[in-house]
């Protein structure tokens, strides 16, 4: 029996986890939304705005720095928790080691998912394997229920080792699935469980100053090696009294490796994660066929469970590891090598297979379960192979490819309706009229699954009627790029090429550099092509660093912009773009919290500040603007160096209005001076259209009306994060018309 109160939850694993850090009352949590992680910062921030936790949460522009902001906190002796998830991790997994090496506890779930390329949001073990070599603990968890007890025996052990804890689970099965939990009824219990966070050396302590992260070489950093692993045995020895105080405090029992029919079991099959409930089922029925079989499942990866693995195992005959990764080159996944590695050091000589299954997020059954049984037990089945590889019955044949377009040859797009000339040191555009465009043929095909009413491939089909040149596209991953690539079909006409966020722009330069020396080796014909980077969904926060490099380099290529104000492939949370008081995933509106709390980023002048030849914004509403602006850009790119343009681009779902009115509101942006049309050349700023001179000049609020995520703003209680709106969008907006009225600003 439980020596706590507790209380029922219907609840998912990525909430329970949330309710988890609420009742233990973290310091500060740095993030960065990603798939299928995010519920827990969305569902902290919730909390938030209701008045339920007093959590900092610091939305970082990437998983890189997040990690870094929560090692800072930790540092400064906070208690800090963050979430992530695949590709995201890998970002963060250079300041990982930094983090245990240095010996500063926080606990980090990891919602596993498949790490790209290609990219693949759904759920395997590709990411968590990269961590094993970090220095962290890691607890893995095969149930909701376990996500919430696993994060507060996590911190414990953590604090008491001085070692940082993953709770890993199983992303869009653990992470989403809801199921009945079991919580503490009160915070306080929670945090008595805990215990005080105590600092040894605190860090401001200025009579006593403290230097940490010294540069060492041998012997101290060997000493310091040692040190990690001996705090891991140490955490390894106090998992016995951890499972047994928390029995005490919860009535739920652990152990390091969970079995079910294992005692007398002759095969055994070891999984991870969610696929252990399943596996329970087939044991069952072989059970019922007499058929001595059982399944084992781990709770900890980080430090290995070998002792309590082997004890497990020493009535079985055969085993089975099933992997939801691949280690590739090694015969098998992590696991398996881990669970041969303790084997062999028990001295316990069992016959051991090993499958990869369930890649991308594949979905596990209890026939799958079943035919693994059956592998384990066939002499015919190799010792290591993949699982649920559709094979045919014959060689397959060599595949035709079909054309389902005439190509687009540089005679079918260069038909010379837009000129693009050079006069007094500034680009001049002749033609490009709006009907005349219609004529360049489209780039990306009608189908694609953008929602109706998308910014997107209206603001792309602009960018590319202006622009005859052969062009060469790089999305970075984003709404854009989810709903053209679908394999193995694609809206692509031209050659296509994806990214992650961060490294979008890099990429395109070493691709249009490449293009280059071919040219000049004669291995391209020569001619012109224009290198196009599209990114947006908050891909210049996280991907800034990267358009930043590429800029002051000067590599010539177009970086265009979609900014539709939010993280919007990941169901629309806050983005460095998202208007100050708009309300999203993370900034919600409640009691404490107005929406988000900080003003939106000038990418534009940002831009313009690493001295590139060309900066604009362009608007749908006029699209005659966009369409010469696009084709100064191409200009400037193809002759000068990198140029940069942004759209405003709208996204009904999220924004939360009609995809009709979608014109109109974009519209008001830029009359409202929210989303300023300008062009920068060569340092020259030229203001291309004023509000007030025409007598179109809107209050912002008129603009925040038009959309449901901001409506709350028209209340009085928010009169005030309003007028500060209204100032900064006006004084932005002085500055550009100043810049625009003397050329040396």
């Amino acid at each position: 029996m439980a020596s706590t109160e507790q209380t029922i939850e219907y609840a998912s694993g990525n909430e329970m986890a949330a309710i988890a850090a609420r009742q233990i009352g973290y310091d500060l949590m740095g993030y960065y939304p990603i798939t299928p992680s995010t519920q827990i910062a969305e569902n902290l921030d919730q909390m938030r705005a209701q008045g339920q936790t007093d959590l900092i949460m610091i939305a970082a522009e990437g998983e890189h720095s997040a990690a870094g902001i929560c090692y800072g906190a930790s540092v400064g002796g906070g208690r800090v928790f963050n979430a992530t998830s695949a590709n995201g991790l890998l970002y963060a997994l250079e300041q990982l080691p930094v983090q245990s090496g240095t010996r500063y506890p926080m606990v980090m779930n990891v919602a596993c998912r498949t790490v790209s390329g290609p990219l693949s949001i759904k759920g395997d073990h590709s990411d968590i394997m990269y961590m094993l070599n970090a220095g962290w603990i890691i607890f893995f968890a095969h149930s909701a229920q376990e996500v919430y007890d696993f994060n507060l025996m996590a911190l414990k052990l953590a604090e008491q080792v001085r070692l940082p804890a993953v709770v890993a689970f199983d992303g869009f099965f653990t992470s989403h699935q809801k199921r009945r939990c079991k919580r503490f009824a009160n915070d306080d219990s929670v945090r008595a469980y805990i215990g005080r966070r105590s600092e040894p050396h605190p860090f401001f302590d200025f009579e006593h100053p403290l230097t940490v992260g010294s540069y060492m070489n041998e012997p101290d950093l060997i000493r310091n090696r040692h040190e990690l692993h001996l705090a891991m045995n140490e955490a390894a020895a106090a998992l016995p009294t951890l499972f047994c105080e928390y029995a005490a405090h919860s009535g739920r029992s652990y152990e390091a490796v969970e079995g079910y029919c294992h005692e007398d079991a002759e095969t055994l099959l070891i999984v991870l994660g969610s696929s252990f409930d399943t596996a329970l089922e087939a044991v069952d029925l072989l059970r019922g066929q007499k058929k001595k079989v059982g399944v084992l499942t781990l709770h900890l990866l980080r430090p290995f469970p070998y002792e309590e693995l082997c004890s497990k195992c020493r009535s079985a005959r055969r085993l089975l590891v099933a992997d939801r990764q691949d280690s590739y080159g090694a015969g098998g996944g992590n696991l398996s090598l881990e669970v041969r590695a303790a084997l062999q050091r028990a001295g316990l000589t069992l016959a051991v297979k090993s499958v990869v299954y369930g890649l991308g997020g594949r979905d596990f059954y209890v026939e799958d379960a079943l035919r693994m049984f059956a592998m384990a037990e066939d002499s015919d089945t190799p010792d290591f192979d993949y699982y649920g590889i559709e094979r045919a019955d014959s060689p397959t044949p060599t595949p035709c490819r079909s054309e389902f377009f005439a190509p687009l040859t540089r005679e079918r797009t260069q038909l010379g309706l837009t000129q693009v000339s050079e006069k007094d040191g500034k680009a001049v555009v002749q033609g490009g009229q709006l009907g005349a465009t219609t004529q360049i043929p489209k780039r990306i095909a009608p189908g694609h699954g953008a929602c109706p009413g998308c910014g997107i491939p209206v603001n792309l089909n602009l960018l590319l009627r202006a622009i005859e040149d052969p062009v060469v596209l790089l999305f970075q991953t984003g709404c854009g790029m989810i709903v053209t690539t679908p394999y193995p079909k694609t809206s692509f006409k031209v050659p296509y090429l994806h990214n992650l966020f961060q490294s979008g722009a890099a990429t395109l330069s070493g691709l249009a550099e490449m293009c280059c020396r071919k040219q000049q080796k004669g291995e391209l014909p020569p001619g012109d092509i224009l290198f196009i980077m599209v990114s947006g969904d908050g891909g210049m926060d996280i991907g800034m660093g990267s358009a930043i490099g590429t800029a002051l380099r000067g590599h010539k290529l177009l970086l265009f912009e979609y900014d539709n104000g939010g993280y919007m492939n990941t169901g629309y949370q806050l983005s460095y773009s998202t208007p100050k008081g708009a309300r999203s995933a993370t900034s919600h509106v409640g009691k404490t919290q107005y929406g988000k709390s900080f003003f939106h980023k000038d990418m534009p002048q940002i831009m313009a500040a690493t001295g590139i030849p060309y900066v604009a914004t362009a608007a749908e509403s006029d699209p005659a603007d966009f369409i010469r602006k696009a084709a100064k850009a191409a200009w400037y790119a193809k002759t000068q160096g990198t140029a940069y343009l942004k759209a405003l681009s709208a996204c009904p779902l999220n924004w939360n209005d009609k995809p009709e009115s979608e014109r109109s509101v974009i519209a008001a942006a830029v009359d409202c001076c929210f989303f300023p049309l300008y062009e920068s050349e060569r340092g020259n700023t030229t203001l291309n259209y004023d509000p007030g001179e025409k007598n179109k000049k809107i209050p912002v609020l008129d603009w925040l009306s038009m959309m449901g995520r901001t409506k709350h703003l028209l209340r009085e209680e928010y009169h005030d994060i309003v007028e500060e709106l209204q100032n900064e969008v006006d004084r932005r907006f002085l500055c550009l018309k100043e810049k625009s009225a003397n050329p040396y600003l």
